[in-house]
């Protein structure tokens, strides 16, 4: 499989309008430097003075890719984003590193958990949310080459399996289909996912499973189906609860006046413990056993509700 450095390497390499750009993150792009020579930037640690040499570029004809930790680039140039790239719709791609649960032993300061909400109330920003390395690489030439900014949570992640090809920006990817629950995810915790979806199956229940890949734009008409198909819509994400994927499924629900049952597996009010990933996600209840757990709790309980409602595990 090629990497996500080899493929961005030689779609640079084959179209001088792309600027590779980094605040001094080097851990996804290290072979590039050589390769492109002027059209690698490295500003240091300055993720204002990234995002406004980017829009700069943008303006000029330039695609600048833009590389710095998730954390600092969607909180601390989040003016820049916003003002710069934003209201002028540039075309500026924005690859946040060690997004949410990927940060692993890094503290608060470093657990990019609100990035989603940040991106997505900017008008004209779109969001890529890979499940592994594999997807990374299969939508990237799209999300480059489409008009207007993009911010991506990058992913390095090996596939736990093989992702439909037919890759379109805001169309959800079914990987499993069952008409008692619905799972709908994003990135790294696809995996976990599939497990929790995995020994759901032996307890009888037949799950949905949908990779939403871009959670803006959205894929509306995947999440209306399974909301009418399935008793039980289970959204989960290494995220806060709020402005997330959690507050996209409830919004696109009350718009189109539907009722379902809903439960948010995400964080809520406090950052994640730090530590190698398998603990952090056994810790917080975000592996595949746990999200199971809670699931079967919500559905052994035998709630019953006649309005779209958040139910907790």
């Amino acid at each position: 499989m090629t990497s996500y450095q080899e493929l961005l390497k030689d779609i640079a390499l084959t179209d001088e309008r792309f600027i590779v750009m980094t605040a001094e993150n080097l851990a996804s792009i290290r072979g590039i430097a050589g390769a492109l020579g002027s059209r690698f930037v490295d500003t240091g640690i300055a993720e204002q003075s990234l995002v406004g040499m980017a829009a700069g570029l943008a303006l000029r004809g330039r695609i600048p890719v833009v590389h710095a930790l998730s954390t600092f680039l969607t909180m601390r140039a989040f003016e820049f984003i916003r003002t710069d790239v934003g209201i002028g719709n540039l075309t500026v791609k924005l690859c946040g590193g060690v997004p949410g649960f990927l940060s692993e032993a890094n503290g608060p300061t470093h657990q990019a958990l609100e990035d989603i909400a940040l991106m997505r109330i900017i008008p004209s920003m779109n969001i890529f949310c890979p499940a592994d390395e594999q997807e990374l690489t299969l939508g990237l030439r799209q999300v480059l080459e489409h008009s207007g900014p993009f911010y991506i949570r990058l992913n390095h992640t090996k596939a736990v399996i093989e992702h439909d090809q037919d890759f379109k920006i805001g169309k959800a990817e079914v990987v499993f289909d069952g008409d008692d629950i619905t799972i709908l995810v994003y990135g790294m915790l696809f995996a976990e996912a599939v497990k929790a979806r995995e020994l759901l199956q032996t307890e009888g229940k037949n799950v949905r499973l949908l990779n939403m890949r871009t959670v803006k734009p959205v894929d509306e008409e995947a999440i209306i189906a399974s909301a009418r198909q399935t008793s039980l819509l289970v959204t989960l994400e290494d995220h806060f609860i709020t402005g997330g994927l959690y507050s996209i499924v409830c919004e696109v629900l009350i718009s189109r006046g539907i009722n379902c049952k809903v439960l948010p597996i995400a964080l809520e009010n406090r950052w994640f413990k730090p530590a190698l990933l398998p603990f952090v996600l056994e810790y917080e209840g975000f592996n595949g056993e746990k999200i199971a757990e809670k699931i079967l709790k919500i559905c052994q309980g035998g709630h019953q509700y006649a309005t779209t409602s958040r139910i907790n595990a």
